[in-house]
């Protein structure tokens, strides 16, 4: 049996990277496990910056200027946007219009990963693997 693999959502990355306490156990085992494979999407990059320029994310300029070395030290690939994931997200039937949100769910649905999110709307989302 493989390992799973794990897309972590723009607010568990930020919590991975800076308060790991906040992360639930689950998650927080799975972020340190060397077991299991950890992505982050190329859509987190750019949701953290456009809210951070909106002030929705203030004190994160550390994490912003770091990123990519953030990311290579956390995570074991970074998920770039193809456009099968982007035509997948514009066509997910689901109410929820978060453009990145929708963009991490379909990565996830084409790529075959549990999404580590303690967001309501993904968890609830029928057409996605989630933990917490």
């Amino acid at each position: 049996m493989g390992s799973t693999d794990y897309l972590l959502d723009t607010h568990a990355l930020i919590w991975a990277l800076t308060e790991p306490r906040k992360l639930s156990a689950k998650a927080r085992r799975i972020v340190q496990s060397l077991d299991h494979r950890l992505l982050a999407s190329a859509a987190t990059a750019y949701e953290l910056a456009y809210k951070h320029r909106l002030g929705k994310l203030p004190g994160l300029d550390g994490l912003l200027l770091g990123y990519p070395r953030h990311i290579a030290e956390l995570c074991d690939e970074e998920l770039s946007i193809r456009s099968n994931h982007a035509l997948a997200a514009g066509q997910l039937e689901w109410d929820h219009r978060d453009p990145f949100d929708r963009l991490i769910a379909a990565q996830a649905i084409v790529e075959s990963l549990v999404i580590i999110t303690a967001d309501q709307a993904l968890q609830d989302f029928g057409l996605v693997e989630t933990l917490w």
